[in-house]
């Protein structure tokens, strides 16, 4: 029979060596353990200025806001997306995922159940309120806040990292960048025609200082009639329209059930408006003059186009 030393030893291979062994690789294990577990979070400041910890890279992400369900897609995460906004409409397959409510009525409960690990919201559209509820219930927020053509494409870095899509994101803003160079190179010795823009019938509203549009419109070579307004979305009169005398008249198809044969026709009662006396009435899908996502490009050349047909060809 071995001895008391031979016998202590048999759990560890090797005896005293093997119990240092032993107890080495315990304490690699534990301490490997915590560094994974550490590792496997992040801390970002989003662009709000919260800061919000998340789970790195994170598989499961809900959208709050069509634009956010845009970017995400553009950046290959189609299997980590679980919920999007019921305004999500592009790309298609985006019609196929859960839909978790508007911009400013959630429903917490199909979120709960979706056990997200990443929320993306807007600064645009959701509020205060919902973001700190989300935090309540565990689920790490991170809030966009894109107010121009510039915002955006810092936007699209901002998910890129907290996503961990930085080489996607940085693809996609060089293509953007591009293509926007490449607008305002060609119209920029151009004669700026007057822009009005209208995004609602009833009373007419149009996009003023601050608004997407109209960064738009100054980016493609225009000058937006109402940009000087205090207003984002103010509303014009007839009267105050017809004395600004646009040369350009764009209507943004904001409303999904409006009848823009109608609106188009209403116009040409007004003969004196150069827009409508020289035929210059064009209406734009409101998706790309409006929504902060990659798509943005699309409604700024499109505009362009219809700005200075003579000169930019999409």
């Amino acid at each position: 029979m071995g001895s008391r030393r031979e016998r202590r030893g048999e759990a560890f291979p090797g005896g005293e060596m093997g119990r240092r062994s032993f107890f080495l690789v315990l304490f690699l294990s534990v301490f490997f353990s915590f560094s994974t577990s550490y590792s496997a979070t992040k801390t970002f400041t989003d662009e709000v200025g919260r800061e919000v910890t998340v789970a790195f890279p994170p598989k499961r992400i809900v959208s709050l806001a069509p634009n956010i369900t845009e970017i995400l897609f553009s950046l290959g995460l189609d299997e980590e997306i679980a919920g999007v906004s019921v305004q999500s409409n592009f790309p298609e397959k985006a019609r196929a995922k859960v839909r978790v409510g508007s911009y400013i009525r959630l429903d917490f409960e199909k979120i709960a159940a979706l056990n997200p690990d990443l929320i993306i919201a807007t600064g645009a559209g959701n509020t205060r309120d919902m973001v700190d509820r989300l935090g309540k219930l565990g689920f790490p927020t991170y809030v966009i806040y894109p107010k121009n053509f510039r915002d955006i494409l810092q936007c699209i870095a901002h998910i890129g990292q907290v996503v961990n899509r930085e080489k996607e994101a940085r693809a996609i803003i060089e293509g953007m960048r591009k293509r926007c160079e490449k607008v305002m190179d060609l119209t920029k010795r151009l004669p700026r025609p007057k822009v009005f823009i209208q995004i609602g019938d009833i009373p007419i509203v149009t996009a003023g200082k601050g608004s997407f549009a109209d960064d738009l419109i100054r980016l493609a070579g225009g000058e937006n009639i109402a940009g000087k307004e205090k207003e984002v979305y103010p509303r014009l009169g007839m009267e105050e329209i017809l004395k600004r005398s646009p040369e350009v008249i764009v209507i943004s198809s904001m409303n999904p059930k409006g009848d823009y044969q109608k609106i188009l026709k209403e116009w040409t009662r007004w003969k004196t408006i150069p827009a409508v006396k020289n035929g210059r009435i064009h209406l734009i899908d409101s998706d790309l003059l409006d929504r902060p996502s990659p798509r943005i490009i699309d409604g700024l050349e499109e505009l362009a186009s219809v700005l200075h047909p003579e000169k930019y060809k999409k």
